[in-house]
């Protein structure tokens, strides 16, 4: 049993990780102190049948999906005419159709190309760099760009795929980069090409460069802080995935569109 509950411990960690929350958001939703959550995730501590249902509602998986560890939780890259039939073990998916990865890629390029070099610009900018590019573009087209499922989280919108991307760009598309920004730790990325644009309209590169002329200059701080006021995130539990409709009810600074009187009135 100790070496189930140590496991188990480590997916929830794991788990909570991959949604970007602190021990601190999760004990608040199960109700508990964030040391007995350490205690849960080191192994220390069995988990009551209360604490599994939040749980499974705070991973969006269900209870006895946590439960067998003999079954993966991660994010998938679903690639264009790729499925492999050996696999050994179901998993839960995320997927990313194709040119939605390549548009990613090539929007994280454009964006490293024309900002990435300032000191300000680390993941955490990127982030919330890439929130508003594709919400604002939403608004503004009722359209996506690059479409990414971001997750409301304590330091703000987070892209659910962006790891798995960045695994697949690295050394290839850009280069990581670990530093200090004043006295915070800071991870950057550097393109080693430009993107191709070949796969950007004009109104997404004008969009792009709206927020980035806007945005950039905010350092990680400024720009969540600047996220928490934007409506969808106000209207998003925390933990989960931040819904693009709400983009319709941002007021003033956020909202990037000008409405009819008649759209007025449905809003």
């Amino acid at each position: 049993m100790k070496i189930f509950n140590k496991k188990l411990g480590g997916r929830i960690k794991a788990l909570r990780d991959s949604f970007k929350l602190s021990q601190e958001d999760v004990a608040k939703k199960l109700g508990i102190s964030r040391v007995s959550l350490s205690q849960i995730e080191n192994g220390e501590r069995k988990l009551t049948a209360e604490e599994v249902a939040k749980l499974s509602i705070i991973f969006k998986i269900d209870a006895d999906i946590l439960l067998n560890l003999k079954r993966d939780v991660e994010v998938i890259i679903k690639k264009s005419r790729e499925y492999n039939m050996n696999k050994q073990k179901p998993e839960i998916r995320i997927s990313v159709p194709q040119k939605n990865l390549d548009k990613f890629k090539e929007v994280l390029l454009y964006i490293l190309n024309k900002v990435g070099s300032r000191p300000n610009i680390g993941e955490t900018v990127l982030y919330k760099l890439l929130y508003f590019i594709d919400f604002d573009f939403y608004e503004k087209y009722e359209n996506q760009l690059i479409g990414a499922a971001y997750i409301k989280n304590h330091y703000g919108p987070t892209p659910v795929e962006f790891k798995e991307i960045i695994k697949e760009m690295k050394n290839k598309d850009l280069v990581e980069v670990k530093n200090k920004y004043f006295q915070y730790d800071q991870r950057k990325y550097l393109p080693l090409r430009s993107a191709n644009l070949a796969l950007l309209n004009g109104n997404e590169i004008k969009a792009i460069d709206e927020v980035l002329e806007k945005l950039s200059d905010m350092n990680a701080q400024q720009i969540s802080d600047y996220s928490h006021e934007d409506v969808p995130w106000q209207t998003t539990e925390d933990g989960e995935i931040i819904d693009y409709e709400s983009v319709f009810y941002r007021t003033l600074p956020y909202s990037v569109r000008t409405y009819s009187d008649d759209e007025e009135d449905i809003r």
